[in-house]
């Protein structure tokens, strides 16, 4: 199964100067957990996630509406390609312990996002299942892992 096959093409996207109440609002409005950040000519810049408003609107001394996405956004972002197969992107997921990638065109342009969402309506486990199911848990518990935790550094 190809990506675009899996993926959400809509996406609504944010820019690195909103504000992250209006990056929350988007994820309210679109019932999800993270938001690709683009720059004017929809090219991928980051990503900000429900996550990381929360924890800076808990550690910072400013509202939300007056602490920027580019501040608190994730700039390494990975991504995929809308004919790259799922197994590419499972294999991304895994590795990278991310739970979605915006999909980009040629160009690095966001055309849409690929979430573990998506793949859990497509997985089964038999031979000839679109999404295997045995490479969806294995990416679900290599990203649900905990980390080691290192005491007294």
């Amino acid at each position: 199964m190809r990506i675009q096959e899996a993926s959400a093409p809509k996406v609504k996207a944010c820019n690195p100067d909103m504000d992250l109440a209006a990056a929350a609002k988007i994820m309210w409005d679109e019932d999800c957990g993270a938001v690709p950040v683009v720059s004017e000519d929809r090219h991928i810049v980051g990503l900000i996630t429900d996550r990381d408003i929360c924890i800076a609107a808990a550690t910072r001394d400013a509202s939300p509406a007056h602490i920027r996405v580019g501040d608190v956004m994730s700039a390494q972002v990975h991504t995929c390609r809308p004919l790259d197969d799922v197994r590419s992107a499972l294999k991304t997921m895994r590795e990278q312990r991310v739970r979605r990638l915006p999909v980009v065109d040629e160009q690095q342009r966001l055309i849409g996002i690929l979430s573990l969402n998506d793949l859990v309506a497509h997985a089964a486990f038999r031979k000839d299942a679109e999404v295997p199911g045995d490479e969806l848990l294995d990416t679900m518990k290599a990203i649900c892992a905990h980390r080691p935790v290192t005491v007294g550094a």
